[in-house]
């Protein structure tokens, strides 16, 4: 009776994520990101290369693995590019669950359920877990990194420590944060333990080393430049507007988080008082049965990665996608030793208490699903001052009529002049050279040769191919003209006019589409004049 309790728990978790994910991927809002990586894709699918032929802001994995999904994408459009960041999403769900399971082995059915509840059953991390960023992949990669870390423990292998320096290497140059797991990892190791470790800690860092090299010394020796740009200047160089909005950012970042992840971070508050609550000053060796060779460093890497992501200028938070399953692993195996803890060490006893606790946990991350806001973005469009109107059709509907009125207007393999790459994904068209990074490829301040060697424009550079234009088509919504690289800051509305005016002297408006793409904004369809 208890196992098939169990199974039932199972198979409404995965029904109800399943469910979070059809969601997300038809009625989820669109982001600009989207467009970047999966017009990438195509371009590396097509014999390009990242930082050599095109600029990107992250390590050359994402778009290497996303060109395999090209065909997916060329005949679904964004829906295709989804689909397949569900199944490195999901499947990353599962590996979350495994690690809590080798976390602790003594309870390990209900370590793993207990993960992979706080990291599926939640639509936060389902809709990042859906859309087309960087996270599903990097999260997938360093699940199997901390999975060969715990086998590489408990069998003394120094072949598995290898892995999972080599795992961690493609973590980080899918998204460059994720490599801050390794100075957590070789700390604990060297600091912590014994000689042998430190020679475990060798094999890890040594297969972090040669296949970040193999990964990355290509690009250096032909592009150096655009690489760093890539990997540290685009990330870096955005500019703080005041002291003041510096420490908005930050408690925002935090007040943020709190909503996306609240129930794993009240079990965690939770767990840490009723950990010292229940031991006196003597009791402190009830540490050792913690398997703290493991925790530890998991526990740091997630700190570190998350310090980076806190002290990042815009410490946006959707960065801690890529960290929340690390934590909700380690906080599954916590919870687990705290139920045994909590009836004398009797895992048996425990067990009984899990069994309760699944129940209540699943309960608990469906109803904080269901009260997201979220879930009203689904539906709901701008508010009209004290009313909310329903949405007449979903945002990728939406990406869709406008890819089908593209493709309508213009032959297959013309280029479309757009600051807004997801409309040329869906309408299988393409980009002019520079404008890949969509909003953020226009860096004034930059001389020429610097822009040619990062693949981006200049003012004259952007300036010169709005002179010359000869597109069949320009597709700008509200993000066009608007951004300032690399500060993220607004452009100036007189610098603005300038390249509306350029635009319209080649261009009639055709069209306008209100409440489109990312915030919802005014997306604008011209024409080439004759």
């Amino acid at each position: 009776m208890a196992k098939s309790l169990f199974v039932l728990l199972w198979v409404i978790a995965i029904l109800f994520v399943t469910l979070l994910y059809f969601m997300n991927l038809y009625f989820g809002e669109l982001n600009q990101d989207e467009g970047w990586y999966l017009y990438a894709a195509r371009l590396v699918h097509e014999g390009n290369l990242p930082y050599i032929h095109f600029a990107t802001t992250q390590g050359p994995v994402m778009s290497l693995v996303y060109s395999l999904t090209y065909p997916l994408v060329q005949k679904f459009g964004l829906a295709g590019g989804r689909f397949f960041t569900v199944l490195l999403g999901f499947s990353a769900c599962l590996l979350y669950a495994l690690l809590a399971a080798c976390l602790y082995p003594s309870l390990r059915r209900y370590a793993a359920f207990f993960s992979f509840v706080l990291v599926a059953v939640n639509v936060y991390q389902n809709y990042y877990f859906t859309v087309v960023k960087t996270y599903s992949l990097t999260a997938l990669f360093l699940a199997l990194t901390f999975l060969f870390f715990v086998l590489a423990h408990k069998r003394n292998d120094k072949i598995l420590f290898f892995l999972a320096g080599i795992c961690n290497a493609i973590a980080g140059c899918t998204r460059s944060s994720a490599a801050f797991a390794v100075p957590a990892v070789v700390f604990y190791l060297i600091v912590c333990k014994s000689r042998k470790d430190i020679h475990n800690a060798f094999c890890f860092f040594l297969g972090f080393i040669i296949c970040s090299a193999f990964l990355l010394i290509p690009f250096v020796l032909y592009n150096p430049s655009s690489l760093w740009f890539a990997l540290w200047e685009y990330h870096t160089g955005r500019r703080i507007l005041s002291h003041s909005s510096f420490w908005a950012y930050k408690a925002a970042f935090i007040s943020r988080q709190l909503q996306a992840y609240f129930t794993a971070a009240a079990i965690f508050v939770l767990l840490v008082v009723m950990f010292f609550a229940r031991l006196s000053f003597r009791q402190f060796e009830i540490l050792k049965t913690w398997r703290l060779h493991i925790d530890i460093s998991l526990w740091l890497a997630i700190l570190f990665i998350s310090s980076v992501h806190f002290m990042a200028p815009f410490p946006y938070d959707d960065y801690q996608v890529i960290v929340y399953p690390l934590f909700a692993s380690a906080l599954a195996s916590a919870m687990c030793k705290m139920l045994v803890y909590m009836q004398g060490n009797e895992e048996e006893k425990a067990g009984e208490l899990a069994k309760l606790f699944s129940i209540i946990l699943l309960l608990i991350t469906i109803m904080g699903s269901i009260s997201s806001p979220i879930n009203q973005e689904w539906f709901a469009a701008k508010r009209d001052r004290i009313w909310w109107p329903l949405k007449t059709e979903t945002p990728l509907r939406k990406l869709q009529r406008v890819g089908a009125l593209v493709k309508a207007l213009t032959a297959p393999g013309d280029e479309i002049l757009t600051q807004d790459p997801y409309v040329v994904v869906e309408a299988d068209r393409r980009i002019p050279r520079g404008l890949e990074l969509g909003q953020f490829s226009y860096f004034p301040d930059w001389s020429y040769e610097k822009a040619s060697r990062c693949h981006v424009l200049n003012k004259e550079m952007f300036i010169n191919l709005l002179s010359k234009a000869e597109f069949p088509m320009a597709v700008f919504s509200e993000y066009g003209f608007a951004i300032k690289s690399p500060g993220i800051i607004p452009m100036s509305e007189e610098e603005s006019k300038i390249f509306w005016q350029l635009l319209e002297e080649r261009y009639y408006l055709f069209r306008e589409i209100p409440d489109f793409g990312q915030a919802s904004t005014r997306l604008r369809v011209f024409l080439r004049k004759n």
